[in-house]
């Protein structure tokens, strides 16, 4: 070896910090190996919210919950699958118990974090939370990184706004409580001019948090530094094979290597491999995002599994010489709206979990075109909500009709005839929506029923929050793509994050997290953050139980309050 550190932490994205700080508290030596120029993976670029199960602020404010409660809900939502061991009980058991501690520790971190004040779990199910069991990271002045402050990838929201706050900001014009939110994110914006500040929100605030912490703790970062191989000495992982600046050089693990790198998201070949019928050019994670470290998993006999799992998230793709792909959950959950395949035929319920949503995108393909599906609304939405990143109103960019990405007909045969619909289907599945619409129930796909579904939609629409009529001229549509916001399968853990083999024997010396890893959601996204929560927990549990085979001291313990 060329040098030799306690743990090599392969990626710096959530979790790699958390792990570095549980490591840092029991006094070993952590090296974090970055292979790109940017810190903070694809959970800075996010919302950078967790889902944590009966924690410290739900306590504090008199919310319930309980593993008990937590693990009933998992158990109904995501179930025992035997090609799914990510998700066994018994990984679903730790995560529970251990996801509240994760908190705890990085709370006595000096981490602020908070709790959304609502964020619906995403089933009706035994164990829902309606309030939701959603946190996330108080604003972050970014300029107390320094130097350090080019290297944090940028977020996707660059203003001063909490999430909760930033879902307000379109409203601005119907409610004086948006205004309000509207005023006060001003007033933060001149006082950090006037300051000298940059406050973070979501992931990259997250992000920051935990890499400004990670330094002071001395925890060594190094960027442009990919991972070519793992070490592997008598069965044991032993460190790895790093190149820097065309150099390469092997690093030593005395307690182990958490890989942290990522899915494939942004690999078209393994997509075609595993995920036949996705395309990189629908995904919204960083393009960096290429599974090379679950492929090295692979190579030194690790197991995988779920490797057909992702986060979908359903994008429209906006014009332009780099286009900027839109999330657009939120839109079509909004009243005045519905989903359609290319025949013009409604097909599936537009609010609720994004996972189900593009699974059932890309199931309704094999028997009738819908990939991409049409979004459909009127001009009682364009009014009153945001349509693929842009606000309220019905100026939209001329380069948006002159490409033919957003459709336009004065009436809705004319607007079938404009997108290749039948016009009688489409005529069809409007008339029968607008008819639940006066009824105030979606009889085929029962929209609007669930909280997150309300909460999806417009609280200020009188009749439903979900349900509104598509009939005042013209009509608008634009396509919609089964996107995603990362891979779900990977190299297959334990309950101690440590890596497995075919045969269900660990890898000593290999743990892993993230989005590296077959995730212990399964098939579905139990509530907002089901992918970070999970990641931040996992590299928790990872350093623990690193520290306590080392013999040493454990991980000083932070109880809630």
């Amino acid at each position: 070896m060329n040098e030799t550190f306690d743990f090599v932490v392969v990626g710096s994205g959530g979790g790699s910090m958390c792990a570095a700080l549980a490591l840092r508290a029991a006094g070993k030596s952590v090296l974090i190996l970055e292979k790109t120029s940017l810190v903070g993976g694809t959970t800075a670029a996010s919302g950078g919210v967790m889902w944590i199960p009966n924690n410290r602020f739900m306590k504090s404010e008199g919310i319930e919950d309980s593993e008990e409660k937590a693990l009933a809900y998992l158990d109904a939502v995501v179930g025992d699958h035997p090609d799914a061991p990510g998700a066994s009980r018994t990984r679903r058991i730790a995560f529970v118990r251990q996801a509240p501690k994760m908190l705890d520790f990085l709370v006595s971190q000096g981490i602020r974090l908070r709790r959304l004040p609502s964020w619906p779990d995403h089933y009706q199910q035994p164990g829902e939370s309606v309030p939701g069991r959603a946190v996330v990271s108080e604003l972050f002045d970014i300029v107390q990184l320094g130097e350090w402050k080019a290297r944090l990838r940028p977020g996707f929201l660059p203003l001063p706004a909490n999430l909760d706050e930033a879902t307000q900001l379109p409203n601005f014009k119907r409610s004086w409580a948006a205004k309000k939110v509207l005023f006060r994110v001003i007033g933060r914006t001149l006082a950090d001019k006037l300051g000298g500040r940059q406050r973070a929100t979501a992931g990259q605030a997250l992000q920051a948090q935990m890499l400004h912490a990670a330094l002071k703790a001395g925890v060594e970062i190094r960027l442009d530094s990919p991972v070519q191989r793992i070490l592997v000495e008598s069965g044991r992982v032993t460190g790895v094979l790093v190149e820097k600046d065309g150099i390469a050089s092997n690093i030593g693990a005395r307690l182990g290597v958490l890989i942290n790198a990522g899915g494939f998201a942004q690999s078209q070949r393994m997509r075609d491999q595993f995920i036949p019928g996705t395309s990189v050019g629908w995904s919204l994670v960083p393009e960096t995002d290429t599974g090379e470290m679950i492929e090295e998993g692979l190579r030194i006999g690790a197991a995988v599994a779920q490797m057909n799992q992702r986060i979908g998230f359903q994008v429209a793709l906006p014009p332009g010489d780099r286009p900027v792909k839109a999330g657009v959950q939120s839109d079509m959950s909004k009243p005045h709206a519905i989903v359609v395949d290319q025949s013009g035929v409604r097909y599936i319920r537009e609010s609720g979990a994004t996972v189900d949503f593009c699974r059932g995108m890309i199931e309704r393909n094999r028997t009738v075109p819908a990939v991409p599906s049409w979004m459909v609304v009127d001009s009682q939405y364009l009014r009153k909500y945001m349509l693929a990143g842009t606000m309220p109103g019905a100026k939209k960019p001329q380069s948006w009709f002159d490409t033919k990405f957003l459709r336009r007909g004065g009436t809705l045969e004319e607007l079938a005839a404009d997108c290749g619909m039948d016009a009688a289907k489409l005529r069809a599945s409007v008339d029968r929506f607008n008819g639940f619409v006066r009824k105030g129930r979606d009889e085929d796909f029962r929209r609007g029923e669930s909280a997150y579904d309300r909460w999806l939609g417009d609280a200020l629409h009188p009749a439903s929050p979900s349900l509104g009529t598509i009939e005042e001229g013209p009509f608008f549509a634009l396509q919609v793509f089964p996107g995603d916001v990362s891979t779900f399968g990977g190299l297959v853990t334990d309950e101690h994050a440590r890596v497995l083999r075919a045969d269900g024997s660990a890898i000593p010396g290999l743990y892993a997290t993230g989005t590296s890893t077959a995730s212990v959601m399964g098939p579905v996204e139990a509530g907002g953050g089901g992918s970070i929560g999970p990641t931040f927990t996992w590299a928790y549990i990872a350093a623990g139980h690193a520290v306590q085979t080392s013999g040493t001291a454990p991980i000083p313990t932070a109880a809630a309050t």
